[in-house]
């Protein structure tokens, strides 16, 4: 006979219903561990749903901060700020040209940054806000970007004009000291189809008061 320890044996260490006795307490606790998360998971969706307020595709209302005064209007969760500024509000400074986020005519400023008002949408400019080229106007008194791009002539037809005295308005704000290069550095997003290049860095030049080399 063989001398093998039996089944019942307390040498053969854990038996085979031990074991799957175990194992079946394992699994139930990964189970009702598993419940409970999803429960859990369950509950957390259903108070976020209740917190979400669904949009569209009508015309939801909306209210924005433009240059310093409140307007409400109506648009539809698509409609970009761009459209809404100049189609809702009358607020027509930044201009359409390309519409595609690369010319930069329709450059505002949200929250101090210059954006492209075209691949903005309006609901994402809520409670921030927005500045405008008619910003840098003050009654009769131009804000020295704009003055200086007039008496350098820097400008033909003018719709490249506002987006690129917006971005160069906010370059000086985060830089007042800035240098010549480090302000085309922040017009790199703005074309001017006209080819004014020249009167611009003129203007630019009186702006850092440094006297311009010529080419």
């Amino acid at each position: 006979m063989s001398d093998a320890p039996g089944r019942n044996d307390s040498r053969a260490g854990l038996s085979r219903r031990q074991f799957l006795k175990g194992s079946g307490v394992t699994a139930a606790t990964a189970a009702l561990a598993g419940t409970a998360e999803a429960v859990v998971q369950a509950a957390t969706a259903d108070k976020t749903k209740e917190k979400t307020e669904s949009m569209g595709p009508g015309p939801v209302a909306l209210t924005l901060d433009v240059n310093g005064a409140k307007m409400e209007t109506k648009v539809e969760p698509r409609v970009t700020l761009l459209d809404t500024l100049r189609n809702h509000l009358d607020v027509t400074g930044c201009k359409r040209v390309c519409d595609r986020g690369t010319c930069g005519a329709c450059t505002v400023l949200l929250d101090g940054k210059p954006v492209y008002a075209c691949t903005t949408l309006a609901l994402e400019a809520q409670g921030k806000k927005v500045r405008t080229a008619e910003s840098l106007v003050d009654g009769d008194k131009l804000d020295k970007v704009p003055a200086a791009f007039v008496k350098a002539d820097a400008q033909q037809c003018g719709f490249c004009t506002p987006g690129f005295v917006v971005s160069m308005y906010a370059a000086f704000q985060a830089n007042p000291s800035a240098g010549p290069g480090e302000i085309e550095d922040a017009l790199s997003g703005n074309i001017c189809r006209c080819g004014t290049y020249e009167q611009m860095r003129d203007a630019i030049a009186a702006l850092c008061k440094v006297k311009r080399k010529e080419a």
